[in-house]
């Protein structure tokens, strides 16, 4: 039997709470805005909720990337 749930869209899939850096970010838990930071998560420093990043934190060294197919331009020696 195949499905007829439509394909899933973010714009339509309602509010996430999210840590957004460089502003005031107040727990959903506490209240609080003091948090620690991870590579993935904050984490409210006194009640312990985490909150995704809205960064993404998917860029940096040694990650695991797909192959692409474009060559890399040569390094100016």
């Amino acid at each position: 039997m195949a499905s007829t749930r439509p394909p899933f869209a973010i714009g339509r899939s309602g509010y996430r709470i999210a840590y957004y850096a460089h502003e005031i970010n107040h727990c959903p838990g506490c209240g609080k805005s003091h948090w620690l930071m991870g590579r993935m998560t904050a984490e409210c420093a006194y009640c312990s909720t985490a909150l995704p990043l809205n960064e993404g934190a998917m860029v940096g060294n040694g990650l695991f990337r797909g192959k692409t197919g474009k060559i890399p331009a040569p390094l100016a020696a």
